[in-house]
């Protein structure tokens, strides 16, 4: 293969489906050994583009050539036996089955009798784990496992089909710092080998370290193709959405008000759960909830919410004792929690948007019979408020790209106009664009003397809007960082919040 020759290339590839084009004339050239950055917003086209190539969609014009000969996969089982293979950013696991189980998912190895080789197939899957530095029992069920030692599965999963091509859909999403230097180990091993990597991600960074070329898609259309070298995320951010954006964040005009929750030794009832932990949040509030993977982050706030069983300790709303005992409880009681994994927790796939958008506040539509017009209504102010893209509400949701079901979400939980939001991980793999209003969105609920409390693993966001930060370690409060006292323009205050999220491990 000549040195200007391309590994794979998309050329002028259409997509159409009901009521949009969500592909119109894109293109993707992938050199042999390199790093290749897929960005745009969330409807941009960049997963469309990937389903494309990997035999999910089949596209309605244009070509794809692999080291230079025409392509078209059927299937995603016909594209990994072709040598491509694609981690999503949606995990798609069997969850009750072992982690072995699930790597060699429809090609389990057998031995002459035809019986599944449970032998070879953990050794086969050990030597995968080994060779990447993944630290995860072949054995153990992968619903036992934490998000991103899942999605590590995942990547050790595309790798054992030692594919020539490998696409990543926002991989670091659910990772750790630690994790993150680990894929990025592992990156640098299969390019140095000639593979070409395929990186979908919003994280700037992220994108500048790590990528050889840039591809920024708009609309459904190719924009541009440049040397990650040549850009700067200012000029990746206008490309992205075809304006200048000068600000991450947007203004904050909230105003800390009295106690709204407050929280005196609460644990849950099953581990892996969090320990008496203590805390109040305020009206006008957002409280954002720092820590590592396996902090409890997200068991202290499905424990909030009733989703997991209360073992202790006492909250109080405004002065009233409440228990939260259940989902529904804590639904009357004002509450509401948009989960970390909308797919598999958050939105109905097989349902439309405007199913999706009233069911958390079915019960003000009337009984026995449903009053159709005001669902309509509030289904078209999340649309119009939240700007989903979308052709309609009568559009199945699981055909929005991430960030809009990310923002269904949202305006399903507003309709209820709780007291108290509970949010995690609310901006995972979204753009740009998209967070901003995301964050103006929490924003705007604090300034109605709402309270907030959100989850995040990214540092920025954190600081950007939060008023305080409460930092989790091992289950257990590690500390509380206050905006004004502890925020600012100070070098090592993240390093500080690290400091007390590794305080009891």
């Amino acid at each position: 293969m000549s040195e200007n020759q391309y590994l794979l290339e998309m050329l002028d590839i259409d997509k159409q489906f009901p009521g949009v084009k969500a592909l119109d004339h894109a293109r993707l050239q992938l050199r042999p050994g390199t790093v290749h950055a897929l960005m745009g917003e969330n409807g941009a086209g960049k997963s469309t583009l990937m389903k494309c190539l990997f035999g999910i969609y089949t596209r309605d014009g244009g070509t794809v050539t692999m080291n230079g000969e025409p392509v078209t996969f059927t299937s995603p089982r016909d594209a990994l036996d072709n040598g491509v293979a694609m981690v999503h950013q949606e995990l798609n696991q069997v969850l009750r089955r072992n982690v072995m189980e699930n790597v060699w998912l429809g090609r389990f190895p057998t031995n002459r009798l035809g019986l599944v080789d449970s032998r070879k197939m953990y050794a086969e899957t050990k030597a995968v784990f080994d060779r990447l530095e993944i630290d995860v029992d072949p054995k153990q069920t992968i619903g036992e496992l934490s998000v991103s030692k899942r999605q590590m599965v995942e990547i050790g999963k595309a790798v054992s089909y030692n594919a020539r091509i490998l696409v990543l859909d926002e991989p670091t999403s659910s990772l750790t710092e630690d994790e993150v230097e680990h894929l990025f180990r592992i990156m640098k091993r299969l390019t140095a080998e000639g593979v070409g990597i395929i990186y979908i991600s919003h994280k700037m960074d992220e994108i500048l370290r790590i990528s050889d070329e840039v591809t920024v898609m708009r609309d459904g259309k190719w924009i541009a193709t440049r040397s990650a070298k040549e850009l700067t995320k200012e000029e990746i951010i206008r490309l992205m959405v075809g304006r200048e954006m000068t600000n991450q964040f947007p203004p904050k005009n909230n105003k800390i008000g009295g106690v709204l929750l407050d929280v005196k030794d609460f644990s849950g009832r099953f581990e892996p759960t969090c320990h008496n932990v203590t805390f109040q949040l305020h009206r006008g509030e957002v409280l954002g909830v720092a820590g590592l993977v396996g902090s409890r982050r997200t068991e202290l706030l499905n424990s909030l919410f009733g989703y997991f069983t209360r073992g202790g300790g006492e909250m109080t709303m405004e002065g009233r004792p409440i228990n939260n005992v259940t989902t529904a409880e804590a639904r009357k009681n004002g509450f509401a929690l948009i989960t970390e994994e909308r797919r598999a927790t958050g939105i109905f796939a097989e349902n439309t948007i405007l199913f999706n958008s009233i069911i958390a506040n079915v019960d003000s539509y009337g009984k026995p019979l449903l009053n159709g017009k005001k669902m309509d209504t509030d289904t078209d102010w999340v649309i119009d408020t939240i700007r989903v893209k979308t052709p309609g509400k009568k559009t199945h949701i699981k055909s929005l790209s991430g960030g809009n079901q990310q923002k269904v979400i949202i305006g399903r939980w507003l309709l209820t106009q709780p007291d108290v939001l509970l949010l995690d991980e609310p901006t995972r793999g979204i753009d740009v664009g998209a967070k901003y209003e995301i964050y103006q969105l929490i924003l705007n609920l604090a300034e109605q003397g709402k309270g907030v409390m959100m989850v995040s693993s990214e540092m920025p966001e954190l600081l950007g809007i939060c008023d305080r930060i409460l930092v989790m370690s091992n289950g257990r409060l590690a500390g509380i960082v206050e905006r004004g006292k502890d925020f600012g323009d100070i070098p090592g205050e993240q390093e500080t919040i690290m400091a007390l999220a590794a305080k009891y491990v």
